[in-house]
């Protein structure tokens, strides 16, 4: 059983060390415990200082290509080596790296292909009561479109089994922990949750400005996996609202017909042309529903044929 602990860094060489002294040296029921360093364009000694505490494999981008891709590239490079279990942290010494046995446990005893660390957002001293109420708020949403009960859904602190490694396919360039969870429930993946205490914090996220741009590029992804996944949750509703509101003032004027004389006049014209234009915003949504359902299918036959295909490649290389 081989476990690949991947670590995306960006300039991180006073926080990593402390990273890496606290990996466990030997977890039980793993033989092989692998670091891999996904250094994403770091400009200071990262990868000096991870060489010299012994990490032996690296993944470098020339420039700074943003965590998503860094997970990614680094999901896929674990793979390649091999990897039975896959475990995400940061280079930031946020997350407890002796905590690393608890959260893969749930993969070793077969009772899940996802673990995902619970930071327990309202007990952190450090977060601000404006980013504790965005965590929950963007943690429902997430919930309400991928159908799942976990509590911290951006937490960067997960495992995965190689078979769900190998069903991943993120491709949003922002929010990682989104979109994967998102896939991982959508694939019918068993997803466990873990909870953890975190470290104190070190320095400022790197990932955003400030926490309504995080909001922002979280619910653009939030929305993508939407209609990728469940397109008829969007369309549908939508449809049906402009179908409503559209025929409501055509229901007036055939009402004003039968019951008057002169139903004719301006603002009733008015009322026609709003309710003819909302009527062909339906037909479009609609339309758009059942288009963007083949494509959710096509996509899925794709995923198919690619998860076959890593596990060719991959495989292969294991032998």
């Amino acid at each position: 059983m081989k476990l690949v602990i991947f670590i995306p860094c960006l300039n991180e060489e006073e926080t990593l060390p402390s990273v890496l002294k606290s990996i466990p040296a030997k977890i039980s029921g793993v033989d092989t415990i692998e670091v891999l360093i996904v250094d994403d364009g770091s400009t200071d000694n990262t990868v000096t200082v991870a060489k010299r505490l012994g990490v032996r494999h690296f993944l470098r981008h020339t420039v700074r290509q943003g965590l998503s891709k860094s997970f990614r590239d680094g999901l896929n490079y674990a793979l390649e080596m091999g990897a039975d279990i896959i475990v995400l942290t940061d280079g930031d010494n946020q997350y407890p790296q002796e905590c690393t046995p608890d959260l893969i446990q749930p993969i070793l005893e077969g009772r899940a292909d996802t673990v995902i660390a619970d930071r327990q957002v309202q007990t952190i001293t450090h977060f601000s009561p404006n980013k504790k109420i965005l965590q929950w708020f963007g943690t429902w949403v997430l919930n309400t479109a991928a159908g799942t009960k976990i509590p911290d859904a951006v937490s960067g602190f997960r495992a995965y089994s190689r078979a769900a490694a190998l069903q991943l396919n993120p491709v949003a360039p922002y929010s990682f922990a989104t979109e994967t969870t998102i896939q991982a429930a959508h694939k019918g993946q068993s997803i466990a949750i873990v909870p953890i205490k975190t470290n104190p914090k070190t320095r400022e996220s790197r990932q955003f400005k400030s926490n309504w741009q995080h909001v922002r590029r979280s619910s653009v992804t939030i929305v993508r996996a939407f209609y990728m996944y469940r397109p008829f949750a969007l369309f549908l509703p939508l449809g049906f609202f402009f179908l409503v509101v559209g025929a409501a003032p055509f229901v007036h004027f055939f009402w004003l017909t039968i019951t008057t004389k002169s139903p004719f006049g301006a603002h009733h014209l008015q009322s026609l042309i709003i309710g003819s234009v909302l009527l062909v915003a339906s037909f479009i949504s609609f339309t758009l529903g059942v288009i963007a359902d083949l494509i959710r299918i096509n996509r899925l036959l794709l995923e198919d044929i690619l998860e076959r295909q890593k596990r060719l490649d991959y495989d292969s290389e294991r032998r």
